[in-house]
């Protein structure tokens, strides 16, 4: 039997890092094809980072999905009447004054949350809205055509990471019990923040970003050394030498973004009426000596560092698994990305 293939480009254009995971389609199986990662020079160029990604990954596809993050966007969820998709949708643009505290244009979508055995009980429906500044969609948008490449979608990050544990750890979910109250914290410690995504069965219930993240550990690392910041990048990664030195110096930072932590999962807990039993620790960040050991410590909670590849098949003739593995942690956003393959 032929199958048919299909494949797309998840590109992650993080501040320090430049990485892409593709995943192709191989009937309804999804499988890592490609993967590649650039790192930024200070100064350095994304347009270029990007080309070089492309020219060093040898992806079979140039259909790229990118995502956003940061100040540019706007993530709410909203208590709402109950209406239809179409009444939803131009109910929303009146709510986009109160949403976006800025004279720039946004562009906003919405998605009603609320499980479809519950809207038949309901007078009101939950609904999580995003808004992106329409300069910033379409300059991401413009830069990737610029390297040869088509955009077919630009997702928020945080809604990527979610979309990277559905499709490879989430079970099955017509077995999901509607009354169960237990969820799962997904928290990617990225260079300049961290996103947490509180997973409810499929349905995100919490999402926020903290502006703590790997690059704050390393400007901690650079003080205290009395480095330059790629010095202590470099150190922070790979020195066995300065292990202890680091785990001194990056300890307040870890510890300022445990408290956030705890406080998101306390606030959830508490609002949605939802036990959060478990946390999974991916990013970049989480790779710095005794950060993820910090971090559980530190929130009480079962975590563990997660592996986005894991339940995956990896095509070996085409990448280095080793390699691939050794960043595992670090390319939630972009296997998120990529797993718009199945739509």
């Amino acid at each position: 039997m032929i199958r048919s293939k299909k494949s797309v480009v998840g590109l992650d254009l993080g501040t320090s890092v430049v990485k892409a995971v593709e995943i192709t389609l191989e009937g309804q199986e999804p499988v890592i094809t490609g993967f590649s990662r650039v790192e930024l020079p200070p100064g350095g160029s994304i347009d270029e980072a990007v080309k070089q990604v492309f020219k060093e990954g040898k992806f079979r596809s140039k259909r790229v999905v990118t995502g956003v993050s940061g100040q540019d966007t706007v993530v709410r969820y909203l208590s709402m009447p109950r209406m239809t998709d179409s009444e939803l949708k131009q109910a929303i643009q009146f709510e986009a004054d109160k949403l976006v505290a800025s004279d720039e244009e946004f562009i906003i979508d919405c998605l009603p949350l609320d499980r479809r055995e519950d809207n038949d009980q309901r007078d009101s429906m939950k609904v999580l809205v995003a808004a992106c500044s329409q300069d910033r969609l379409q300059g991401q948008a413009a830069m990737i055509q610029g390297a040869g490449l088509l955009p077919i979608a630009i997702d928020l990050d945080l809604f990527a990471i979610a979309n990277a544990w559905e499709m490879c750890v989430l079970p099955d979910a017509d077995g999901i019990d509607p009354e169960d109250i237990r969820a799962t914290a997904l928290v990617d410690v990225g260079a300049k923040a961290t996103s947490i995504n509180v997973m409810r069965g499929g349905t995100s219930c919490f999402s926020r970003e903290i502006p703590i993240g790997g690059a704050s550990m390393t400007q901690a690392v650079a003080r205290r050394l009395g480095i330059e910041g790629f010095e202590a990048e470099a150190i922070k990664r790979a020195s066995e030498d300065h292990q202890a030195e680091v785990r001194t110096a990056i300890g307040p930072v870890l510890e300022d973004l445990a408290s956030e932590l705890v406080l998101s999962m306390d606030y959830v807990e508490h609002n949605e009426g939802v036990t959060v039993t478990e946390i999974l620790l991916s990013g970049g960040g989480v790779l710095a000596p005794g950060a993820a050991e910090y971090i559980e410590q530190s929130i009480a909670r079962p975590t563990r560092l997660w592996n986005p590849l894991e339940g995956l098949r990896v095509d070996v003739n085409r990448l280095d698994v080793e390699e691939l593995e050794a960043w595992a942690p670090s390319l939630v956003v972009a296997v998120g990305l990529a797993s718009r393959v199945r739509i």
